[in-house]
């Protein structure tokens, strides 16, 4: 598995400790649904500003929001000639990740985890547009996060 990391923010500091969470989240993720680690996922740091226009550019909705995902692979099509195949591209607003780690009550990078851990089911094709498809989402999340011993505090 191969991290592309780019910090577009200047907000909150991106140390070697989150870049190890983050690895194993996207490593176990992988594993949990089956998939080698011949992948490349890219993952960007932003501001609540560069989230905003991303989110209103992309899903038409005009505010900040936590986490975006981009995937670059069709439903089933897992046969590409590449030597790492690109999964897709996470985009996470820091200052929202940040909020949301205080309003839930739980550290910062137990937010971004999550919130790394969310974007990867959405890369590898799940969704949470519906009552049930939230359920299995949720499921995996926490499996996922269980397993690595990040769990609520």
């Amino acid at each position: 598995m191969e991290l592309i990391v780019d910090n577009r923010q200047n907000k909150i500091e991106v140390n070697k400790n989150l870049i190890d969470i983050i690895k194993n989240v996207i490593s176990e993720s992988l594993k949990y649904e089956g998939f080698d680690e011949d992948y490349e996922v890219s993952l960007s740091f932003v501001d609540n500003e560069e989230i905003h226009t991303l989110n209103k550019e992309f899903r038409g909705v005009d505010r900040p929001t936590d986490v975006l995902s981009f995937p670059l692979i069709e439903e089933n099509d897992f046969n590409i000639e590449f030597e790492e195949k690109a999964l897709g591209d996470i985009v996470i607003s820091m200052e929202k990740a940040l909020e949301q780690s205080r309003e839930y009550n739980h550290s910062f990078e137990r937010e971004v985890a999550f919130l790394v851990c969310h974007s990867m089911f959405h890369l590898m094709g799940y969704d949470h547009d519906t009552e049930e498809n939230t359920k299995i989402m949720r499921g995996k999340e926490e499996a996922v996060l269980s397993k690595l011993g990040i769990v609520r505090e």
